[in-house]
C-alpha cells in the first residue's frame, strides 16, 4: 500500500473564522508545492494551492485529516515566488494566507473542472516570440536614463515631468529585456483601468498583438482567465494592468514598471488592503527583477526613499531616483496663472479673465479643459426657511442634486430618491442647491460661452467627463475619441481627464475650485491636489507647436500658499522638501509608520468600545511580561473614534490609529491586537459587532 503524502493547502476561508492558516489534508498521489488542487472544506469542495508537501503526519487525529479530492490536471505549479509574495503580503497587511492566494487566481478556476481547462488550455496562443516596431529616437535624457538602469539593480524612481517621454523609456527598458531573453517577461502597472486600453494600444502596435495581455477589473472573467493563463504558461511576454496585476503569476519576470507611482489606485481599498506600488518592489526582489517606478510627482514614501546620500555617502535613500525635466522636443510646460477669487464678484463661478481666455482659444479653434473634483450639479439641497438638508438617512453624507434626471443620490450607499418638489420638512417650494458640481459648471458655461463660434462659424461644443456620463460600456472610449478629433472645445471633469491622456489640442487647464484641499484634516490632501494640478497642467501644451501659449489657470482664495507658489514655478522637490519638513516636525509617514484598526458595528458606542476593550487588554498583557513591554513604549496606539465618514448603508464605524518609527514593531502590535480581537469577538457585550479589519500604511486617517 502507498504511504500517503500528508499536504499543508491554502484555501480561502472566512476573514473572521480563525481558520486563516493553512490546513492539512491528506493525498496518495504525490503532489508539488505550488500544485492547484480541489480539497473538501466543510460541505463543499474548494479550490486550493498546496503550500508544502511532508512524509511526517500532523499532529491531528487521522480521523479529522481528510483527502484532496482532485488536481488540476495540464497546469503547471505556480512557482516559489508568487507563493513568497502571497505569503509575506497576508502577514504584512494581517490577512489570512488562502483569501490573499485564492483572490489572486482568476474566479474562474474555483469552479473549472478538468475536463472544462484542457478545453481553454487547447485554444491557447502558444505564441512566444516578440515583433518589436522600432520607436522614435531617444533624447540625451532618455538614453541616460536607459544606461543608468543597464548599470545598476534599482529599485529606480523615474522623476520625469509630463510630456518628458516616460513612456518611452518603459517601452525601451522592456524591448531591450524581451530582445536579451527570449523566454522574459514584463509587467507594466498602470494605476486606472481607464488608462489600460490606450497604452495597450501603444504596447500592442509597438511589440504585436499575440503576446501582450491585460489585467483590470473591467475584465469579464473569463477574459480574466484567459490573460492568467497566457501569463502563467510564459506565452504572454507583456502584462499590462491595474494593481491586481501584481499577483499575476509570471515565472519569467524580469522587469516591473509602476506608471504613475504616485496614484492612490494602487492601495486595494477592500480585502487585503494591498499597496501594489510596494508589493512590486518586493516582487522585483524576489524575481532579481529591476523595478522601474515613474511619476512627474512622486509619492512623498517613494520621494524619501530615493533621497541623495550626505557628503559623507550616508543617510542615503534605498532606491536610485533619476531625473528627465525636459518635454520631447521644443515643448514648453504651461505657463501657471493664478485668480485670486478675493478681488471677484461674490459666488463668481468662473472669473472674468479666465472666461475671456476660454472664449480667446475657441475662436482660434483650440480646446480647454476645466477641472472640478465633484461629481453631480450640486452637493446638497437646502431650504432657507427651516434649514433641511438632502441628508441621507442611510449615511453620514448629503445626498448630491443631480439635475439631469432629478435625482438626489447618494454616493456612499447608492441610495436614490427623486428630487421632492417642496421641502419635506416644511412645505417650503423654495429648495435651492448650494455649491456646485461637474454638471452644474457643463451647465453655467453653456449660458456664458453661448454666443462664442468656433472658427468655422459653428456653436461652441462642450463635454462632460465623470463617474456619471461614463457609466455605460464603451462611453468613455468614445468620449474621448471626440475630444481627440477636436469636436469638443471644452472638456469639463473630475480628476479622471486629468491622468495620462495625450491630448494634442488642449491649450489651456483651469481649476475651478481646488481651496478644498488645502484645510483638510487628512494630512495628505495637500500632496495629492499638488499632484493633481501638476497632471492636470500637464494636458496642456503637448503639442509642440502650441506649448509657448498654453496656461494652467488656479482659481483660489489663497494665492500666495506655498503649495500654489510651488505650482507656478512647476518645482515638485520644494513643494517635496516643504511637506517632508512638516511630516518630519509631525512625526508623520514616512518619518513613522502607520495602520488602522477599524470595526463596524450597529452602534458607534459598540465600535469604539470593541477597539478600546482590545487595547486596554493587548496593554495589560504586554506590559506584564517583560519580554514584549517595550512594545508599548514602541507603539503608539490612541483611542478610538468615529471615521470622518460615520456611518455607510446604516453601519457605524469606529477607528483607532496606531503609529511607531519602527515598523517590525508595528507589526508585532498588530500580530497580539489579533488574537485579542478574536477572544474578545465571541463575548456577549460585543455582540453589536459586524466586523473589524487592519489597514496598513492607510492613504486617508
Amino acid at each position: 500500500m502507498t504511504a500517503p503524502h500528508w499536504i499543508e493547502i491554502a484555501v480561502q476561508t472566512p476573514a473572521h473564522s480563525q481558520v486563516g492558516g493553512l490546513l492539512s489534508y491528506r493525498s496518495l498521489r504525490a503532489l508539488q508545492p505550488g500544485q492547484l488542487v480541489r480539497v473538501p472544506l466543510g460541505q463543499r469542495d474548494v479550490l486550493g494551492v498546496v503550500w508544502s508537501v511532508s512524509a511526517m503526519a500532523p499532529n491531528l487525529p487521522p480521523t479529522s485529516v481528510r483527502d484532496v479530492s482532485s488536481v488540476l490536471e495540464g497546469l503547471t505549479p505556480v512557482d516559489k515566488a508568487w507563493r513568497q509574495l502571497v505569503q509575506f503580503s497576508a502577514q504584512y497587511y494581517q490577512r489570512s494566507l488562502g483569501e490573499v492566494a485564492l483572490s489572486a487566481l482568476p474566479p474562474q478556476l474555483r469552479d473549472m473542472s478538468n475536463e472544462q481547462l484542457a478545453r481553454r488550455l487547447k485554444k491557447q496562443n502558444t505564441e512566444r516570440a516578440v515583433h518589436t516596431t522600432p520607436g522614435p529616437s531617444l533624447s540625451d535624457e532618455q538614453s541616460a536614463v536607459l544606461a543608468h538602469m543597464a548599470s545598476g539593480t534599482g529599485p529606480f524612481l523615474l522623476f520625469g515631468s509630463t510630456g518628458s517621454g516616460k513612456t518611452e523609456v518603459y517601452l525601451q527598458a522592456v524591448e531591450r529585456m524581451l530582445t536579451s531573453d527570449p523566454q522574459a517577461q514584463a509587467l507594466l502597472m498602470v494605476p486606472e483601468i481607464n488608462l489600460t486600453p490606450q497604452l495597450e494600444e501603444r504596447v500592442q502596435a509597438r511589440f504585436g498583438t499575440e503576446t501582450v495581455v491585460s489585467m483590470h477589473s473591467g475584465m469579464t472573467p473569463a477574459q480574466r482567465l484567459k490573460s492568467w493563463l497566457a501569463a502563467h504558461a510564459g506565452h504572454a511576454r507583456i502584462v499590462l494592468g491595474t494593481r491586481m496585476a501584481i499577483f499575476a503569476s509570471m515565472p519569467h519576470l524580469k522587469l516591473i514598471v509602476v506608471d504613475e507611482e504616485h496614484d492612490p489606485s494602487y492601495k486595494q481599498q477592500e480585502g487585503a488592503r494591498y499597496s501594489a506600488r510596494d508589493l512590486a518592489v518586493y516582487r522585483g526582489r524576489l524575481h532579481n527583477a529591476p523595478v522601474l517606478l515613474a511619476s512627474a510627482t512622486p509619492s512623498l514614501e517613494s520621494w524619501h526613499l530615493s533621497r541623495p546620500a550626505d557628503a559623507d555617502g550616508l543617510h542615503g535613500g534605498r532606491y536610485v531616483r533619476l531625473h528627465m525635466p525636459s518635454r520631447i522636443g521644443t515643448g514648453l510646460l504651461p505657463k501657471v496663472r493664478r485668480v485670486d477669487m478675493n478681488k471677484q464678484p461674490r459666488r463668481t463661478v468662473l472669473s472674468a479673465p479666465l472666461l475671456a481666455a476660454i472664449q480667446e482659444r475657441v475662436q482660434r479653434g483650440e480646446q480647454c479643459m476645466l477641472l472640478l473634483n465633484r461629481r453631480g450639479y450640486a452637493p446638497v439641497l437646502h431650504c432657507a426657511d427651516c434649514g433641511w438638508k438632502s441628508e441621507c438617512k442611510h449615511c453620514s453624507a448629503f445626498r448630491v442634486f443631480h439635475k439631469i434626471d432629478r435625482t438626489l443620490r447618494c454616493h456612499h450607499c447608492g441610495l436614490t430618491e427623486r428630487v421632492p418638489r417642496v421641502c419635506p420638512e416644511c412645505g417650503n417650494a423654495d429648495i435651492a442647491p448650494i455649491g456646485r458640481g461637474t454638471e452644474q459648471l457643463e451647465e453655467q458655461l453653456g449660458e456664458l460661452l453661448a454666443h462664442v463660434l468656433r472658427p468655422d462659424g459653428t456653436p461652441v461644443r462642450i463635454a462632460r467627463i465623470d463617474a456619471d456620463t461614463t457609466r455605460l460600456k464603451g462611453a468613455l472610449e468614445s468620449q474621448l475619441a471626440q475630444v481627440h478629433s477636436g469636436e469638443i472645445d471644452v472638456l469639463v471633469g473630475t480628476q479622471m481627464i486629468a491622468k495620462g491622456h495625450d491630448f494634442r489640442r488642449i491649450t489651456l487647464v483651469a481649476a475651478v475650485n481646488p481651496d478644498t484641499a488645502l484645510f483638510s484634516s487628512d494630512f495628505r490632501a495637500p500632496e495629492r491636489l499638488f499632484a493633481l494640478l501638476m497632471q492636470a497642467a500637464g494636458r496642456a501644451g503637448r503639442n509642440a507647436a502650441q506649448s509657448a501659449s498654453s496656461e494652467m489657470w488656479v482659481q483660489t482664495f489663497h494665492p500666495q500658499h506655498a503649495l500654489f507658489e510651488a505650482f507656478k514655478k512647476h518645482d515638485y522637490p520644494a513643494f517635496a522638501a516643504s511637506e517632508l519638513a512638516e511630516r518630519t516636525a509631525a512625526d508623520l509617514p514616512p518619518i513613522s509608520h502607520q495602520a488602522l484598526l477599524r470595526a463596524d458595528a450597529r452602534t458607534q458606542e459598540a465600535a469604539q468600545a470593541l477597539l478600546n476593550v482590545a487595547r486596554e487588554t493587548l496593554e495589560a498583557q504586554l506590559s506584564a511580561y517583560p519580554a514584549t513591554a517595550d512594545l508599548v513604549l514602541q507603539v503608539s496606539v490612541y483611542p478610538a473614534v468615529p471615521m470622518s465618514m460615520q456611518r455607510v448603508a446604516d453601519v457605524e464605524r469606529a477607528q483607532m490609529l496606531l503609529e511607531s518609527p519602527n515598523r517590525m514593531a508595528l507589526q508585532k502590535m498588530l500580530w497580539h491586537l489579533h488574537s485579542v480581537l478574536h477572544q474578545m469577538r465571541s463575548q456577549p457585550e460585543h455582540k453589536g459587532v459586524i466586523r473589524w479589519l487592519v489597514d496598513v500604511d492607510p492613504l486617508a486617517i
